[in-house]
């Protein structure tokens, strides 16, 4: 009986540190309070979509071909920092958004949090900023948000780069992504798990491959801070709950634009078999891979990456730029 009642002492204690914890954190991330955190935050803008906030950032000159970046699961405009400006100085209009539900977009309780609905809501944003056609930079999920543009919104596209693009529902097999799709296991775990800085560094340092030393704390803290928050956490396990990315794996051979596909030759995330799928299937596609790299090319080599998305999207065929890129696939190793 005694056992029992240390037992169930010690379960109440633990329940009531973890309810403590969920109750403690703060509802959402502000912009102003946290500027100082955000990169490039000088070229942020707060703008409404079909009802709801997104932050972006618009670097450039007005009347340059724009290039639209499109961030991964859980991340942010972070992603971009180190090639946002140098695609912007190579001669484009470069626009990072934030996806809704991430970094320092809204994150409305009602939202849908599905591919489609983003892949909406940037064709939306594109209305606000009277763009008419933009080239479309998706990493990750974020692959997976440009493709379903490609199909949906086909005329808004000038080119497409895929960057260890999300094409299927493999990546909901994984612990954590299972974690978060329980119903009320999830929504308790999840939260403590998206919270936790040390746990957050070790998978940056994953994801980031031989070039671990990309990783400092002003970048983990940037990346830390908006998942602290409750309607980021909600937003997250809604996205797991409602993912459906079959399409892009199903469909890439109707996908007619010009397509770049850009892969880490061992990410740990979405393996580079997969970019190989897609080449196969993308009619007008093809596919450089940088050696030695994991799950974010525009991370582990801006200088690289920057200079392969501003040939492919400047030349007039992908004969031009397989030419223009084969040369420097040494200096990606």
């Amino acid at each position: 009986m005694k056992k029992r009642h240390l037992v169930a002492g010690a379960a109440g204690l633990v329940a009531g540190a973890v309810a403590t914890k969920l109750i403690a954190r703060p509802r959402d991330v502000d912009f102003e309070k946290n500027r100082a955190l955000v990169f490039h935050s000088d070229y942020s803008h707060q703008t409404e979509v079909n009802g709801n906030r997104v932050h972006y950032q618009d670097a450039g000159e007005p009347g340059n071909p724009v290039i639209v970046l499109i961030h991964g699961f859980s991340s942010s405009t972070l992603v971009w920092s180190r090639v946002f400006l140098r695609l912007a100085n190579a001669g484009f209009r470069v626009i990072a958004v934030d996806l809704l539900g991430y970094g320092y977009s809204g994150k409305p309780r009602q939202g849908r949090y599905t591919i489609e609905a983003q892949a909406q809501m940037i064709v939306g944003l594109l209305d606000e900023l009277k763009i008419e056609r933009a080239h479309f930079v998706g990493s990750s999920y974020g692959g997976a948000v440009a493709a379903v543009c490609a199909f949906d919104y086909p005329d808004r596209i000038e080119k497409l780069v895929l960057v260890g693009s999300v094409t299927n529902n493999e990546a909901t097999r994984y612990l954590l992504l299972r974690l978060f799709a329980f119903p009320i296991v999830g929504d308790i775990v999840s939260p403590l798990l998206l919270s936790s800085r040390s746990l957050l560094r070790q998978r940056m340092r994953k994801v980031y491959e031989r070039h671990s030393w990309v990783l400092d704390e002003r970048r983990v803290e940037a990346r830390h801070r908006p998942l602290r928050a409750a309607n980021t956490h909600r937003a997250i396990i809604r996205t797991v709950r409602n993912w459906d990315a079959e399409r892009i794996e199903r469909n890439a051979n109707q996908i007619g634009h010009e397509t770049l596909l850009v892969w880490g030759d061992n990410d740990p995330e979405v393996p580079l078999r997969h970019g190989k799928q897609l080449n196969e299937s993308i009619p007008n596609s093809r596919l450089i891979v940088f050696r030695n790299c994991g799950h974010l090319p525009q991370e582990e080599y801006p200088i690289g990456f920057s200079e392969l998305v501003a040939e492919f999207c400047e030349e007039e065929t992908m004969d031009e730029v397989a030419t223009a890129v084969g040369g420097q696939q040494s200096s990606f190793a």
